[in-house]
Parts: structure tokens; C-alpha cells; sequence
């Protein structure tokens, strides 16, 4: 039936009345325990300073012009640097030189010297590390001493969770236009609290891959359906909004992440605190209704009617007969069912060559957008000051972001908002590389500044690519552009290790990603008041005339979601 009849509904029924406020909240919490799990690896993979174990007892410890008897103590003396080592003798009278991924056994015992010219053996740290305890009490890196030639394992920590991510928008998206927008939510909700869970409890390193990998998938599912559901849910006048802030709650999630990591320094510990925050919705969302439009959609009309009524019952709202409605539709009868929509291909996007490059475009956006958003969250912890504090900044300053995409995009235009957070991240990211690396305030100052930016493109991007293709591909231009962004969430913890390369390698890749991407914005037409196109004639027509017709945005995000749900996703 057509979206605009089902959208009488809720003339009837109300917008965003007090049903669809509960709902709402409700899943619209369980976004903040997604955010958590998306980032909880900052913390999770922290990799202190170490030093080889020494074969044995030590007795005395000498490092530089400090002499203790104990290793833990020389921890406010060791930097980073390579050149540093640690010399120690042990009970049996051994003199060991230790560094970071390697030993040496002095062959002259009798130097206890912190200088040695003389012959020393090379030994393989075949006893394990001693690591710095003093801010993390365990780590998953000192659980499994992921550091030296293991050092990779624990780089993949966050690349292969975000391959979850990837992966479980595909299932989960296929599923819920089947088995039901309620029931995946409950599935993917359980999954994301038992896989957190079990990730707490594995006994070794690929046994926690595994397990962060499941909840990936878990995850991601629940943040493609969720949006589905909520824009089923909620009438066009506040469909925009409701959708576009679902981030915020995403943001919330960021600052959890920083709490918790502040105040639990074992990894398990915080791995378990950070899974019961899914626990609330767990036990609620069995309260939680099967959307009209899915019911409708799979001709199940008297659980619908239901729904609608019980919608109607808590806006205090005069009732809706969803059978004077569906009389509306141009098929006739109410019994029939929709016609399948007809399957399109990528190849589509490249309609003709001005189609293509547009698709080529906007993918470059989705990838920037994406790897700009991680980029800046997971290297937030190395801007020095507090890596806690640097965090849950990063987390609040995105919901002013969203405030004003939802302000600006029917001002001024979705491309000019667009443009200007694109270049606007771009120069910011100069601009922390141009900082002296010792003014860590201004660095954080900046560092959230080109997260404000970024993450105002991020919020825009899904509401602007729908509205550049007609109705035919639509939902295959929205799905093929969250793909693509959620590359960038691939790539983005491997661009923070290029900062070993150099300090502000990720910063400059970002910012002339975003460069690049906001000069070509450019070349995209404006569709502030412009009307939804159905075919490619259309699109065509509409984007060589300067005509503006009145329009509404809401309507995008109704029509796809009525028309393909299982494309689309505000996935992050």
C-alpha cells in the first residue's frame, strides 16, 4: 500500500505521542550500551610500559641513577623510548640488562656499572613481562602479553570487531524484513549481553576474539533495526529529528565507556560493567510491539489494528480503523497483499556518468565520515592530560553536533551544512598538527572541535544520500554508502598505529580526506525543498532545473523505510 496512506495513521493516531515516547527511550537506551561496546576497546587493548622478566630472583635493581630492590619501582623513571633498559642482579649474582622486547646476560659479573662495553649474550623474553600497574591493573594486553612480536594481535582487537559490525547489518538487516523488527531487536539485544559477558570470562586471546567478534554482529544488527523500527514508529513531523538523535544516545555511550575505564582498572571487571548496562533493556523489551507497518506488510491486519489502538489508547487519541485506510489504497482491496518491490543492482548507482561520479562521491564522504568519527574518538587517549576526561569529551561534544544538523539542514541547506563541516574538520585537523605536542589542552580543545565537525557530517550524510536517488534505488544508495562507512571504522584503530610513522599521520589523513570531500561536495545539487524523485528521468529533470518545490525530509527516511528497510542503516 502506499506510504503516504499509511502515514493517515498517524495523523489519527498522533506523531510522537506519549506510545511512541516510551518506546522511544526505550530503545533509544539500549543505543548508549552499543556505543559502549564500540569503543570499550580504548580501554580494553591499553599497553603499558614493560620490560623483559629476568630468569630469576632479583636482588638489587639499578636503572639510570636510580637503585631499588624492586622492578615495580622504576616505573616514574622509564619512558617509552627504546634506548631505555633496566639492569639488575639477581640472587645467584647474574647481571641482566632488560628492555622492553629483549635481555642481555652480561658475561662480566663482577660490573655492576650502569655503562658496560664488555661481552653480553641476547636472550628472548622466554619468561614473560613485567608490566607498569599503576594506571590499569590488567589489560587484555597484559593478559595475554600481546606486546613485542605479539604486538599485531592486539592491534586487531578493534579492526575485527568493526568486521562484526560489517557483517551483522548484513544478517540482521535480511532478517528483520522477515522474522520481524521485534524479534531481532530482542535477539540482538540478548546477544549483545551474553557475547559481553562471555568476552569477560574467555581463557585466551582467540576465544575473546570470538567472543568480541559475536558481539559485533549482535550490536550492529541492533543499531540497523533499531533505526527501522523507531522511524515505523513515529510520524513524519518528527521522524527527522527522532532518527537523527538516535546518535545522541550513541554519544552517551562514549562518556560510559570514559566513567567506567576511570573507575575500574581491571579488564574483566570492566568488561562485565560495561555488558550490564544492556541488562535494563533485556528485561523490558519483551514489552515492546511489533510495528503496524511490518504487520501490514505480511498481512497480519488484526495484530495491527491492535497496535494502532492501543497507540491511540495512551495519546489519548480518537481510534484509527486501519481498514478505512487501507480502502484508501489504489490495489482495492484490503486483503491483498503489497507487491514485492522489484530487486535492483549496484550497478545502478552509475546510472550514467553524472550518476557515478555522485555515487563515487558520496561514498568518499561515508568512508571520511566514518573513519574521521573513530579516528578522533580512539585517539583521544593520546593527546596526554587524562585519556578518561579526553574521552567523554569526545562523547559530548557530538550532541551539539546533532543539534545542528537538525537546526541548520532546513535553513541553509543540507550541502552547505555538509561543506562546512567537511572543511571545517579539515582545517581543525591542521590545525592540532600545527600544535606543540606539550600543550595537550589546546590539542583536546581542537581534537573536539574536529570531532563537532566531523560528527555533524556523520549525522547528515544518511539523510542526504536518500535524497539525491529516486525511490528505485534509494534504499540500495543508503545501504552501499553505510558499507562503505563501516570500512572506515575498519580502517580507523590501523591509522592510529601510523602515528608510530608519525605523530600526526592520522590527523592528516583525516583532515585531507575531508578536504577533499568537502571541495567536492561542491559538485552535488542542494535538496533543500526539493521534491523526492521516483525514477531516473526525474532525478535528471530535477537536477538541471533550479526549480524548488515544497518537500518535507521526513519523508525520505519514511520512504525508506517502507520501501527496503533491510538496506538501511544509521550504523556507525
Amino acid at each position: 500500500m502506499g506510504s503516504s496512506n499509511l502515514e493517515l495513521i498517524f495523523d489519527s493516531v498522533g506523531h510522537f505521542g506519549r506510545y511512541q515516547i516510551f518506546l522511544y527511550f526505550i530503545c533509544a537506551f539500549q543505543n548508549i550500551s552499543c556505543g559502549i561496546h564500540y569503543l570499550a576497546s580504548v580501554f580494553l587493548s591499553v599497553s603499558p610500559q614493560h620490560t623483559c622478566r629476568p630468569p630469576g630472583n632479583v636482588s638489587q635493581v639499578l636503572f639510570q641513577d636510580l637503585s631499588t630492590w624492586q622492578l615495580e619501582d622504576i616505573w616514574t623513571q622509564f619512558s617509552v623510548g627504546r634506548e631505555d633498559r633496566i639492569l639488575v642482579q639477581l640472587q645467584d649474582g647474574e647481571i641482566w640488562e632488560l628492555t622492553s622486547c629483549q635481555r642481555f646476560r652480561r658475561d662480566d659479573q663482577s660490573s655492576l656499572d650502569y655503562e658496560y662495553s664488555g661481552q653480553k649474550s641476547s636472550f628472548p623474553c622466554l619468561d614473560g613481562y613485567i608490566y607498569d600497574r599503576s594506571k590499569w591493573l590488567s589489560t587484555v594486553v597484559t593478559q595475554w602479553d600481546l606486546v613485542c612480536n605479539r604486538e599485531w594481535f592486539g592491534r586487531l582487537i578493534q579492526p575485527t570487531f568493526m568486521f562484526g559490525v560489517l557483517l551483522g547489518a548484513v544478517i540482521f538487516g535480511y532478517l528483520s524484513d522477515r522474522a520481524g523488527r521485534r524479534l531481532v531487536l530482542w535477539a540482538s539485544s540478548t546477544g549483545v549481553f551474553l557475547f559481553g559477558i562471555a568476552a569477560a570470562f574467555t581463557f585466551d586471546y582467540y576465544s575473546f576474539i570470538v567472543a568480541r567478534f559475536l558481539l559485533a554482529i549482535s550490536g550492529s544488527g541492533y543499531l540497523v533495526v533499531v533505526f527501522v523500527y523507531v522511524t515505523e514508529f513515529v510520524g513524519m513531523k518528527s521522524r527527522t529529528w527522532a532518527s537523527i538523535h538516535l546518535h545522541s544516545f550513541f554519544a552517551f555511550g562514549t562518556m560510559v565507556v570514559a566513567l567506567t575505564g576511570y573507575f575500574v582498572r581491571t579488564w574483566w571487571i570492566y568488561q562485565i560493567v560495561l555488558s550490564s548496562v544492556t541488562v535494563p533493556f533485556v528485561l523490558c523489551c519483551w514489552m515492546l510491539p511489533e510495528t503496524p507497518f511490518w504487520l501490514i506488510s505480511g498481512g497480519k491486519y488484526e495484530e495491527a489494528q491492535k497496535v494502532i489502538d492501543t497507540m491511540a489508547k495512551w495519546n489519548r487519541t480518537r481510534p484509527c480503523k486501519l481498514s478505512e485506510i487501507l480502502s484508501l489504497d489504489h490495489d482495492g482491496s484490503a486483503g491483498n497483499k503489497p507487491s514485492q518491490v522489484e530487486k535492483h543492482t549496484l550497478s545502478e548507482l552509475f546510472y550514467d556518468w553524472s550518476i557515478g561520479t555522485r555515487t563515487l562521491i558520496l561514498w568518499l564522504i561515508w568512508f571520511t565520515g566514518c573513519l574521521g568519527f573513530y579516528t578522533f574518538s580512539l585517539n583521544s587517549v593520546h593527546l596526554g592530560g587524562s585519556e578518561y576526561l579526553n574521552l567523554f569529551l569526545m562523547g559530548v561534544v557530538e550532541i551539539p553536533a546533532y543539534v545542528l544538523v537538525c537546526l541548520g539542514m532546513d535553513r541553509v541547506g543540507r550541502r552547505n551544512i555538509l561543506i562546512f563541516s567537511l572543511l571545517s574538520s579539515a582545517v581543525t585537523s591542521g590545525v592540532i598538527m600545527v600544535i606543540p605536542k606539550d600543550y595537550h589542552v589546546w590539542l583536546v580543545v581542537a581534537s573536539m572541535a574536529g570531532k563537532f565537525f566531523i560528527g555533524a557530517a556523520f549525522g547528515l550524510i544518511y539523510l542526504y544520500t536518500a535524497e539525491l536517488y529516486p525511490t528505485i534505488v534509494r534504499s540500495l544508495a543508503v545501504g552501499s554508502g553505510s558499507t562503505v562507512g563501516r570500512v572506515g571504522s575498519i580502517v580507523a584503530p590501523l591509522c592510529i598505529y601510523l602515528s608510530s610513522v608519525w605523530i600526526f599521520m592520522p590527523q592528516l589523513l583525516v583532515g585531507t580526506l575531508a578536504l577533499v570531500s568537502g571541495v567536492l561536495t561542491f559538485l552535488l545539487p542542494e535538496t533543500l525543498r526539493r521534491p523526492l524523485t521516483t525514477t531516473w528521468e526525474e532525478t535528471e529533470k530535477e537536477s538541471s532545473s533550479g526549480k524548488l518545490l515544497s518537500t518535507t525530509s521526513n519523508t525520505v527516511l519514511e520512504n525508506v523505510t517502507v520501501e527496503n528497510s533491510e538496506d538501511s542503516s544509521l550504523n556507525k
